[in-house]
């Protein structure tokens, strides 16, 4: 005797919906930093990229320059340009089941600024005590010079005008402005740096892990530090701290600050090191760029004692090897933190 069982009638419908109509595809998507305005690196293989449904069929069309893929299980795709001269603007296409177009672009050179706070300084800011940098402020706008800033949401390419220049970092600006008057070509420049920060914030653990000096620095350092000299040293901080915090309690003030848990010698994995790295530069990773501006040094590296030369070694090994550009330019200031400077 067969059965009969009742199937409620959304169901019904939510059957007929998957059987009937094709499954929905996803629109080809950039990140933000293909948009309008941007400038392109010449003289390389320009890389494109961005996302769309598994197995969709993206088209890139610029300058008579038509190239397609095919994007991977997980949607994503990437095409590289053949090199570009310089000159512009020009429009950019990229199309799978939409279209989307990027206009004004430019194509030039592209230098990334980092580091701390005198890359992060707004031009608005020093050009009140700098007479050159006022002049240039006011010499706005600059029609072959593009900006960009790293590390915030939706963030688009500007034109270098009066607005946008106030508000971008002083020292790169004033660097790419100077540039793009004496190559006379386009130049596009993209910014991430925060002040007071350590080197050890603006490289990759993998970056770390691969560097042979920071590897021998790490074995000398884990040599001298023993893990039970380091609970010792913990626990004595601890007995003095809470008595510090019942003496304050008593006095109806706020207790300090708790020490900090000793970390095993050698074990960077509670630390902060990359974060920055992943939130400014990863995202601009592997757009084409002629080379890297960087000013840091007073807050040193804060990887336990590994030194800024070090560091400083593995961060552009790291940056070039991750950007797959080969030795790009890294052009860098390294401010001394205090006692004088290095020559008299």
């Amino acid at each position: 005797m067969s059965t009969f069982r009742f199937i409620p009638a959304f169901a019904w419908v939510a059957f007929c919906l998957s059987v009937l109509m094709p499954a929905a595809k996803a629109d080809v998507k950039l990140p933000s930093i293909f948009s309008d305005h941007m400038v392109l690196q010449r003289g390389m293989k320009v890389p494109v990229w961005g996302m769309a449904a598994a197995d969709e069929k993206v088209t890139v069309a610029f300058k008579g320059q038509i190239k397609t893929t095919t994007a991977d299980k997980e949607g994503k795709w990437r095409i590289q340009l053949d090199p570009l001269e310089a000159g512009g603007p020009e429009q950019i296409t990229i199309s799978g089941t939409n279209s989307v177009t990027i206009r004004d672009v430019l194509i030039g050179d592209v230098w990334v600024g980092s580091g701390q706070s005198n890359m992060a300084g707004r031009t608005g800011g020093y050009a009140r005590r700098d007479e050159e940098l006022a002049k240039l402020k006011a010499a706005a706008p600059y029609p072959k010079l593009r900006l960009f800033k790293s590390g915030g949401r939706n963030v688009k390419w500007m034109t270098a005008e009066a607005k946008s220049i106030n508000g971008f970092s002083a020292l790169l600006f004033s660097f790419g402005s100077a540039l793009q008057k004496e190559l006379d070509v386009p130049v596009g420049l993209m910014v991430g740096a925060v002040g007071g920060t350590p080197s050890g914030y603006w490289l990759s653990m993998e970056a770390i892990e691969a560097d042979g000096p920071c590897q021998e620095a790490i074995k000398a350092y884990v040599a001298k530090h023993s893990v039970e000299v380091l609970k010792k040293r913990y626990d004595k901080a601890v007995a003095k701290w809470e008595k510090a915090a019942a003496k304050a309690k008593e006095a109806g003030k706020r207790a300090p600050r708790k020490p900090r848990p000793f970390q095993t010698p050698g074990d960077l994995s509670n630390r902060r090191i990359g974060n920055l790295y992943r939130r400014f530069i990863r995202p601009l990773i592997p757009y084409g760029i002629k080379g890297v501006l960087w000013d840091q040094g007073e807050s040193g590296t804060r990887v336990m004692e590994l030194d800024q030369y070090t560091i400083m070694g593995a961060l552009i090994k790291g940056w070039r090897n991750e950007w797959g550009q080969g030795e790009f330019p890294f052009l860098y200031i390294q401010k001394p933190s205090g006692g004088g400077v290095a020559w008299d």
